[in-house]
């Protein structure tokens, strides 16, 4: 099945995100700006895999920029491809991160906001996050 996924017509743009979650269970959640594609949707932190670089790499060059954050990358939570209505197809992998230093600093962002895992369904997520999400927030 996962093969079938991926076998979309068109370019597919590789992307990373990381599930930041604290000692106390809550998530770090981020809303893009009112002027970014896909504006003031939620979203969890991280971006586009550069040409050459690994996932993981991107995840922490990713949070390094966007939060201040230097992470470790933890295991592979779930891997989604979304084709949005206008341009490529987004394969977006969700990274566990439960090692992190720094106090997460917005950068780039709306607003970043910590959130119990029962309040994640309430935020109006990125179309390609959204089953992730569900499942997260019911505890899968």
């Amino acid at each position: 099945m996962e093969e079938a996924r991926l076998q979309l017509a068109g370019p597919i743009l590789r992307v990373v995100a990381g599930v930041v979650r604290r000692a106390d269970g809550w998530f770090l959640v981020c809303r893009r700006a009112a002027d970014a594609q896909h504006a003031r949707k939620w979203e969890f932190p991280g971006g586009k895999v550069e040409e050459g670089e690994d996932p993981e790499r991107a995840l922490v060059r990713e949070l390094r920029e966007e939060l201040g954050l230097e992470v470790v990358p933890g295991r592979l939570l779930d891997r989604v491809v979304h084709r949005y209505d206008h341009g490529p197809a987004c394969d977006v992998s969700f990274f566990e991160v439960r090692e992190y230093t720094g106090v997460p600093e917005n950068r780039i962002f709306a607003e970043i906001r910590w959130v119990r895992a029962e309040e994640l369904e309430g935020l109006e997520f990125l179309e390609a996050d959204r089953d992730f999400v569900r499942r997260l927030a019911r505890g899968g």
